[in-house]
């Protein structure tokens, strides 16, 4: 053992607090000299003369040492435990960078402490599933919001299953949810019907990457609880589907009978017709049409190919009487012209997953 060590022990009788502040920091600049050269028993009176001393120091002194043990690859594991859950000014660079403390550790952090040392431990370089399940589970929208936008934090399927249930009532946590690049594909598209048009637009262009083995993929997983439901279903829908349905056997289900449907004063045969043409369920297209989703109307329109033209028509029923109402229409005509066929398929096949989950459920 290191006759300097010895002798700050000596000193650690020292009853004046200054002297005591100052052997403090010279016992942490003798561990850190040669932290690797360090043997167990040398570890050992480190970590109680360390933690002995740290414990009687004001919170800047504290701060301090958490500081410069934040960076060794080893450390005093007392002094560690010690300072991890302490006021945050101390634990904080503790729980945002040092590799010495173990995933036991940090759980035992998001289990017992508060949002500012969730947030902490969430900012870390890495962040193993155990460690974010429990985040996920105990964090506030501000502490989610820092575990979403962390990229080496890693999240479970069922974590990231609850965060997307979560964030689906909550818009402060949608760009977080869809920035993750490691979001499955099921559930960003799950996100479609509640996320703004930028956010949506983010979804078709992963949506437009996706490889077709990909997408069978990602069907093949699905979501394990409820979908959100759009609404009930009208009291004709079984009488309009059964003739619709006949009509599209008979090829008669086309382009200009929607177009007719658009204006009938019952809705449910234009809705019918929609979801045949385009493979969508009816819940869904009674959502979109009575919640004026212009853009997602565009999508189930490419997938049932229809032109342009059509989809404008309804586009310009559904912004009657808004201001701006041309304009509006021209911009989506532009989304609807640059939106690619197969893209549209793939969101529909999403859509219809998220639904037949419900039905399941």
């Amino acid at each position: 053992m290191s006759s300097a060590l010895l002798s700050l022990i000596d000193l650690a009788k020292e009853p004046s607090s200054g002297k005591r502040r100052e052997l403090l920091r010279e016992v942490t600049n003798l561990f850190l000299a040669h932290p690797d050269a360090i043997s167990d028993t040398e570890m050992q009176l480190y970590d109680m003369v360390m933690s002995q001393l740290t414990d009687e120091m004001e919170a800047v002194v504290r701060a301090e040492i958490a500081h410069k043990m934040s960076g060794a690859a080893a450390a005093p594991q007392g002094l560690l435990r010690q300072l991890m859950v302490d006021h945050i000014d101390v634990a904080e660079p503790i729980l945002m960078r040092s590799n010495a403390l173990s995933e036991s550790d940090l759980l035992h952090v998001v289990n017992t402490q508060g949002q500012e040392h969730l947030r902490a431990v969430s900012r870390r370089e890495t962040v193993t599933e155990n460690v974010s399940g429990v985040i996920v589970r105990r964090g506030d929208d501000t502490t989610l919001n820092v575990l979403l936008k962390n990229d080496g934090a890693r999240l479970s399927r069922e974590s990231t299953e609850a965060v997307v249930a979560r964030a689906q009532a909550n818009p402060e946590l949608h760009a977080a949810v869809i920035g993750r690049t490691d979001l499955p594909a099921d559930l960003m598209n799950e996100m479609y019907f509640v996320v703004e048009a930028r956010l949506r637009e983010r979804i078709l262009e992963e949506n437009a990457k996706l490889d077709p083995a990909l997408l069978d993929e990602a069907m093949s997983k699905g979501r394990n609880s409820v979908a959100i439901a759009h609404g009930s279903y009208p009291a004709d829908f079984e009488a309009i589907s059964a003739e619709v349905e006949a009509l599209r056997k008979n090829e008669k289900l086309t382009p200009p009978l929607l177009a007719r449907y658009m204006r009938d004063p019952n809705p449910t045969w234009f809705l019918v017709a929609l979801s045949q043409l385009a493979d969508l369920d009816f819940l869904t297209a009674k959502h979109l049409v009575e919640k004026r989703e212009i853009d997602a109307l565009a999508i189930a329109c490419k997938a049932a190919d229809l032109e342009k033209s059509l989809f404008l028509t309804y586009a310009m029923i559904m912004l009657n009487h808004q201001e701006n109402a041309m304009a509006k229409a021209q911009e989506y005509g532009r989304l609807y012209a640059d939106l690619p066929r197969e893209t549209a398929l793939r969101t529909i096949r999403f859509w219809r997953l998220r639904r037949a989950e419900g039905h399941a459920a």
